[in-house]
């Protein structure tokens, strides 16, 4: 059975657990909403889980609501710049920073126009360092209630706390901090590597009903 997802920026464990075991189809003809994950990721740092956000356009007056395809970034200051010198701060000491992020710092570098796109370049470049497929099939249409697929749209609520509590493996901080679960593949993919296709495979979905 299909499972449908919407893609977000560097999705979180839980979300990329369901990505790696299950067929899955992206959401991308439903209107954008704020407080979801489709423009934030976690990571962790020296003061705790830290919160990175994408700026973006909003529309205002008679126009309301948009499509979330249609979202542009707001690049009017140097976001990725900071993003991608928040995760050098964060893991340039972690096992694998250093063999990732010839692959991963081009995606910091070209300001993007449609947030959609970006995070879609952004999961396939991590799915492509993990040996994954990446899901090709794409809504044509939204539907509140679709049939014979799995919805997994909820996952994408940033303020949702989901009933997971996934294993732990070593994060950079963790003798400060304690482990943080269920932060952004990011966090994953710099402290197991390529360990980090077998830790999603080996999670349990039992959360993605909740």
């Amino acid at each position: 059975m299909l499972h449908l997802l919407h893609p977000v920026y560097f999705p979180n464990i839980a979300t990329m657990a369901v990505l790696a075991q299950k067929e899955c189809q992206w959401e991308v003809c439903d209107y954008y909403q704020k407080q979801t994950y489709r423009n934030r990721t976690y990571i962790c740092t020296d003061q705790g889980k830290h919160l990175m956000s994408i700026p973006i356009k909003h529309v205002g007056g008679k126009q309301g609501k948009q499509f979330y395809r249609d979202v542009r970034t707001d690049n009017s200051y140097s976001w990725q710049r900071l993003h991608w010198r928040t995760l050098e701060t964060a893991y340039r000491s972690s096992p694998f920073f250093e063999y990732f992020e010839d692959d991963l710092a081009p995606l910091f570098e070209d300001p993007p126009t449609f947030l959609l796109d970006f995070n879609l370049e952004c999961i396939q470049t991590v799915y492509s360092l993990l040996g994954l497929s990446v899901p090709a099939m794409r809504t044509s249409k939204y539907d509140l209630s679709p049939l014979e697929v799995a919805d997994m749209r909820h996952l994408v609520n940033a303020k949702k706390t989901l009933p997971f509590d996934p294993p732990y493996y070593t994060q950079v901080f963790v003798e400060k901090h304690g482990f943080i679960p269920n932060v952004g593949i990011l966090d994953l993919l710099f402290n197991e590597g390529m360990h980090a296709a077998d830790y999603l495979r080996s999670l349990s979905l039992d959360f993605a009903h909740a």
